[in-house]
Order: structure tokens, then C-alpha cells, then sequence
């Protein structure tokens, strides 16, 4: 499978690197049951294993609706989280972005905004989808104004759609369309 990089002179600090099996690593497994990284992900109902990633990594590789990429550092080239563009459905031309940034290191840096505006452009552009969605349990505020930061808007609420420490809890969804690309930095996709 054909690597993809998706960088912008715009952003300064990350660039996205299709995953591969070899982005398998302890560090990963770790992110995936720190509770604490994983508060607001699926995946926490789960004990994760260097096989259960691994497992994963080659599903998302060989599902074409599936678009998973590792956020990367510039400066050295670190793998500190992921990024996906899932679900897409070809008939309405949708997809869905998630995200989680492993190393909490570079929470609150502004590190999700880029990342999500180069997965954008990318979805928008590349794979020529017309709408992508985005959605955040409500007290994940954090993951909420990262996607608006990007450019994206409020789409509605689903009333406790989820539950979270036992509790019914709304999620926040947020949307960005084709015809907002002007929002968004160039790419170079190599």
C-alpha cells in the first residue's frame, strides 16, 4: 500500500503519515489504556494489546472507506497520536473525522486544530467527499473547539446518545462542508 504524507507550510508543527504496521509500538498500546487518554474513546471498553492494534491497523488498511493517519512532529519525526477519516459513505460523499493525541505532552498546543485542518483538506480535496462530520461528548470541550478552531460549525446535539461514568450524555456534532475549503491551508500530499 502506497504511503501518503499530508503537510502544509502553513502548519508549523505536524504533519499526517498513512499508518503502517510497523507504527505498532508499546507507546500506541499504552495511549490506548491510560485512562486518562482514553476517557473519551471507544476503544477504553477494551484492554488493548500490541495484537489488538496491530489487528486494527491491518483492518484500516485494507478497508477503503477507512483513511487512518499518524500525527507526526516535524521536528523529529514523532509519532503523538492519530487521525482518521472513517465511514465514508460514497452515495452522499460523507466522512467522518476522529482523533486522539497519545502523548500528553502536546495537549492544549493547538496540535488537534492542525491536524484536523490537514486531514480536512485532504478528505475535501483527495477523496473529493462533499461533507465531513465530526462528533464529542459534550464534556469534551476540548475536542469540540479543536474542530471549530479548524473551521468546522455546530450541527446539532444528540440527547444522551452515550453514556459516560454511568451517566446519559449528549453528543456534540460539528460539520464541514466542500464549499469551505477556502478555510483551510494548502497541502502538499506526496
Amino acid at each position: 500500500m502506497k504511503q501518503i504524507i499530508i503537510a502544509s507550510e502553513q502548519i508549523s508543527s505536524v504533519y499526517l503519515q498513512s499508518i503502517n504496521e510497523s507504527d505498532t509500538s508499546e507507546a500506541y498500546v499504552q495511549w490506548l489504556n491510560d485512562p486518562l487518554i482514553n476517557q473519551y474513546l471507544e476503544t477504553r471498553f477494551y484492554q488493548q494489546n500490541f495484537q489488538t492494534v496491530l489487528a486494527f491497523i491491518r483492518n484500516i488498511m485494507a478497508n477503503p472507506h477507512e483513511h487512518l493517519f499518524t500525527i507526526r512532529l516535524k521536528k523529529n519525526n514523532k509519532h503523538i497520536g492519530n487521525i482518521k477519516v472513517g465511514a465514508i459513505n460514497v452515495h452522499h460523499n460523507i466522512g467522518e473525522v476522529s482523533l486522539f493525541i497519545g502523548d500528553k505532552n502536546f495537549w492544549g498546543k493547538g496540535i488537534a486544530s492542525q491536524a484536523i485542518q490537514l486531514i480536512s483538506r485532504y478528505s475535501l480535496e483527495q477523496l473529493q467527499l462533499r461533507k465531513l462530520c465530526a462528533g464529542a461528548y459534550k464534556t469534551n470541550i476540548g475536542s469540540t473547539k479543536a474542530f471549530l478552531n479548524s473551521g468546522y460549525q455546530h450541527d446539532g446535539e444528540l440527547v444522551d446518545h452515550y453514556t459516560f461514568n454511568g451517566q446519559p450524555i449528549n453528543l456534540v456534532q460539528v460539520c464541514l462542508f466542500e464549499h469551505q475549503l477556502n478555510l483551510l491551508p494548502a497541502i502538499d500530499t506526496r
